[in-house]
């Protein structure tokens, strides 16, 4: 009978130890777990985050009807940050310190992200990435900081110059990036990777706001490269695409991810099919949109979002991008076990592995190394039709800390 006492006393003991572990963690309870969840919701960036945010919230929604994580359900407050710095700074604020989120789970213009990084470490909230790849969060790495599930700009350029590579045969291979932080992350990278497979790289870094293309694209041809790989936003890619049909230059067009977010938009603004006969786009996730392994997913819209998936235009482009970053922090969760605390979810984060079944690479993060994916499919896009290229291209680059 003591043995039984004894046991109940202690098994009431955890339980209480658990409550009040559960009262101390902000956003934690022991029925809830709050996570805040932004993006852009609207302005120009929309088509960035708006689906993608979508995609979140019906995977978070499918693990509450499935009972929640460790005997909790998930609880999202939502923010819409614009993809502009000041107003993603000012959500995570308000997330953090009135919503009082156990995590955060947002961001989907890089630039934005990186503004928030001192705070995000200072609050020592937790914070998951979006879509944005985000490497000025990323590295050095931040222990409150995880990304990239869509692909690092590090990654982007590293793997569009294996792909140049290995698929098209480039030798010298023209490189269009922006002349600012975003633009050199990816040209770090591209510049790694050409130099370890003997690639010739000409590089034209061009302002973000430049609206007329001409001397970096005269510069290119005069270069005569094989391959020319275009690294910008999507108003920078339609000027340059349409410039190099104008300029008559022939070789292979491979367009970053960055600047796809709307191909029949990107064929409108460039306005002839013709400059499309040799343009590939880079592609982070595991099929062509649509394609057979990611049919789940588009069922999965179809069912949560049936008005706004019959609308022109939806779901948009970049809508899968929003279910690895919610698998990722339901798997953390998952293996912080039901004692949670922020310190084990951290400690769970930088031991994700796994695939998700939705991006071109797993989805991998460890304690040095905070951006998820690395790697990246190819698809021929003739202006209608995309066409996937076999096989998967990954970046080689690492994260070297400075001795």
């Amino acid at each position: 009978m003591k043995l039984l006492r004894s046991v109940l006393a202690l098994a009431a003991c955890s339980l209480a130890v658990g409550a009040v572990q559960a009262q101390q963690e902000p956003g934690l309870t022991d029925k809830t777990i709050k996570i805040g969840l932004f993006g852009p919701l609207s302005g120009n960036s929309m088509a960035y985050g708006f689906d993608v945010m979508n995609a979140a919230k019906m995977y978070y929604d499918k693990i509450n009807k499935e009972g929640g994580v460790n005997g909790r359900k998930i609880e999202l407050v939502i923010e819409d940050d614009r993809c502009n710095a000041n107003d993603l700074l000012a959500a995570v604020k308000k997330l953090t310190e009135q919503d009082k989120v156990f995590a955060l789970n947002g961001g989907s213009c890089s630039s934005a992200v990186v503004g928030a990084r001192e705070y995000v470490e200072r609050a020592q909230i937790p914070y998951v990435m979006l879509n944005a790849s985000g490497d000025g969060a990323l590295y050095p790495p931040s222990k409150y900081i995880y990304g990239a599930f869509s692909i690092s700009q590090r990654a982007v350029g590293g793997s569009m110059v294996q792909f140049a590579s290995e698929h098209l045969k480039g030798k010298k291979v023209g490189y269009i990036n922006h002349d600012d932080a975003y633009g050199g992350w990816n040209l770090e990278a591209a510049d790694f990777q050409a130099k370890k497979i003997g690639v010739d790289l000409q590089v034209q870094s061009i302002n973000p706001n430049l609206t007329d293309v001409t001397a970096p694209m005269l510069k290119i041809r005069a270069g005569n490269p094989d391959v020319l790989l275009i690294t910008t936003y999507a108003r920078p890619v339609s000027l340059l695409v349409k410039k190099a049909h104008e300029l008559g230059f022939n070789k292979p067009i491979v367009i970053g991810v960055n600047g796809t977010a709307d191909l029949k938009q990107l064929v409108e603004n460039v306005g002839n099919k013709e400059a499309f006969k040799n343009v590939y786009i880079q592609e982070v996730l595991a099929d062509v949109p649509g394609g057979p392994k990611l049919k789940w997913v588009y069922d999965m819209y179809k069912t949560y979002y049936p008005e706004l998936a019959s609308k022109p235009g939806y779901p948009q482009t970049y809508m899968p991008y929003g279910i690895p970053p919610a698998m990722t922090v339901v798997n953390a969760l998952k293996a912080a076990g039901p004692n949670l605390t922020r310190e084990k979810f951290l400690t769970a984060l930088s031991q994700t592995k796994f695939d998700s079944g939705v991006m071109a690479g797993p989805i991998e993060l460890t304690a040095t190394d905070h951006a998820g994916q690395k790697s990246a499919i190819y698809l021929k896009f003739d202006g209608e039709k995309q066409t996937l290229v076999p096989g998967a291209y990954r970046s080689q680059w690492t994260y070297q800390p400075n001795k």
